[in-house]
């Protein structure tokens, strides 16, 4: 019986160190406050698809909104906002969309696990794509933020500098998503 799980946990380490050294692992995430006052930091995370994104210098959009939940529960409330972020990508060709999960530092196969099986848990390309996990100092990216509460999502439209254009929290509203339309054409004029 102990030889057995001794080799159990042998297969497994070995499974692992190959994993890992075939680069499906997901290296540590970047942050850099660069200025005073809210704003978007430098950040670094790997996203679904295993590559790695640098914002605000990745954003693809010349207006950017960035969906920042903190927990695993908060995906329901993600959820509320993708067909609005949607129809804004298909309205605004400068308008793209992220979404962020904000998670503390882990080891790497931690970050791998979790990246992993998100990546499992997510069938569509597209959303894996822009599904970008960070592992960082997470009061340090909150307080660059302005974000007081890990309790509700946060969304930030942002332009490519960096810069908060606008802000909502929580679920989605429609008094939010007209403010959100309002700040991307007026963003835009």
């Amino acid at each position: 019986m102990i030889i057995g799980i001794v080799v159990l946990v042998i297969i497994i380490l070995v499974g692992v160190g190959i994993w890992i050294s075939r680069g499906v692992s997901v290296g540590e995430s970047r942050l850099q406050v660069t200025r005073e006052g809210p704003h978007f930091p430098v950040v670094s995370g790997f996203n679904l698809e295993r590559q790695e994104f640098e914002f605000p210098r990745d954003f693809e959009g010349e207006l950017n909104l960035v969906i920042v939940p903190f927990e695993m529960r908060q995906q329901e409330d993600v959820n509320t906002w993708v067909p609005t972020a949607q129809e804004l990508e298909r309205s605004f060709p400068e308008f793209v969309y992220y979404e962020l999960p904000t998670i503390y530092k882990l080891p790497t196969l931690s970050r791998t696990f979790i990246n992993e099986g998100m990546r499992a848990g997510i069938p569509d390309q597209k959303a894996r794509e822009r599904t970008i996990t960070l592992y960082l100092d997470k009061e340090a990216f909150k307080e660059a933020l302005g974000i007081e509460s890990e309790e509700v999502i946060h969304l930030f439209l942002v332009n490519q500098e960096g810069d908060i254009l606008w802000e909502g929290e929580g679920v989605y509203a429609e008094d939010k998503v007209e403010d959100l339309k309002s700040a991307v054409q007026g963003n835009l004029d």
